[in-house]
């Protein structure tokens, strides 16, 4: 299934772009073909015709699946994320794995997502653009889900590509190594302030075409962090210790068995009580204990 937008168009991932898939984008001006952040479903349907250079908005493991069906083609990445694309073990490195789980998310890599290292990838920074002819391409870097994320704003379509700020009711993900809670609060911000007319998420919810309910959206997305707070706030009348908050967990359901949920976890709490101890609603009571003030 694709949407189309003048030069644009969207090419909805297997399973409505759930992850392991995403929805790609592709843009076909007069002088070349950009396809941006090629998913596993391009990969399963075999690429996306040719193109002549990738963008990624950032680099995660869903995000660059494609690239190995496009193995000769420049590919373009923010120089903050740039060192995750230069081997297996960088880019292991930064999702900041417990020791058990970097090897088994390593081999996953590779078998399960296709990684092949690109040493040759080229960096680019905030407010770059890529012209394709009748087209361009401006990077809008929103931080926090990686130090790299950026937005994609494809004009004169006025279609602004979110990436991995998602939109989806699991709500914001800053549970890499490099993560940040605050930076990704002020990059939903930064798109709040963005008019397009559409707006396109990697995952799930695919495009939004009315403002109003792209920002109802956004609001409920970023209302999963205040509501993480709360939880952990909860947890904490009674003191415990990290290990204990991470098997209770604030992001993933109990159920969810990824290599990848106690690391996330164990960031993303480390990054929420740093700070509720900073608005002095959380003190440290002991060796790794935390409490409600």
């Amino acid at each position: 299934m694709t949407a189309e937008r003048g030069q644009v168009r969207v090419l909805t991932g297997l399973d409505a772009g759930a992850y392991p898939h995403g929805n790609s984008v592709l843009v076909t001006g007069r002088d070349e073909t950009v396809l941006i952040d090629p998913s596993m479903s391009v990969v399963a349907r075999g690429g996306a015709g040719p193109v002549d250079r990738v963008v990624l908005s950032h680099v995660h493991e869903d995000h660059v699946a494609g690239l190995v069906r496009y193995p000769e083609t420049p590919v373009h990445a923010h120089q903050d994320d740039l060192a995750a694309m230069s081997s297996l073990d960088a880019m292991v490195a930064s999702y900041g794995l417990d020791p058990e789980a970097a090897p088994i998310f390593a081999d996953q890599l590779v078998d399960q997502f296709h990684f092949r290292a690109r040493p040759d990838a080229i960096g680019y920074g905030d407010g770059a653009r890529f012209d394709v002819g009748g087209s361009t391409i401006e990077a809008i870097a929103t931080p926090g889900h990686t130090p790299g994320h950026c937005c994609l704003l494809i004009e004169p379509e006025s279609v602004l590509y979110l990436g991995d700020i998602e939109l989806s009711g699991f709500g914001p993900y800053y549970g890499d190594r490099d993560s940040s809670l605050d930076d990704f609060e002020r990059s939903i911000e930064r798109c709040r302030s963005i008019e397009a007319a559409w707006y396109v998420t990697f995952h799930h919810k695919g495009t939004y075409t009315d403002r109003a309910e792209f920002l109802a959206a956004l609001d409920h997305f970023a209302s999963a962090i205040d509501r993480r707070d709360r939880l952990l706030l909860d947890y904490l009348d009674t003191p415990c210790r990290l290990d204990e908050l991470v098997r209770r967990r604030i992001l993933y359901r109990p159920h969810v068995q990824l290599t990848w949920v106690d690391s996330a976890e164990r960031h993303s709490i480390l990054l929420h009580l740093a700070r509720l101890v900073a608005r002095g609603q959380v003190t440290l009571v002991g060796d790794d204990t935390w409490a409600r003030a």
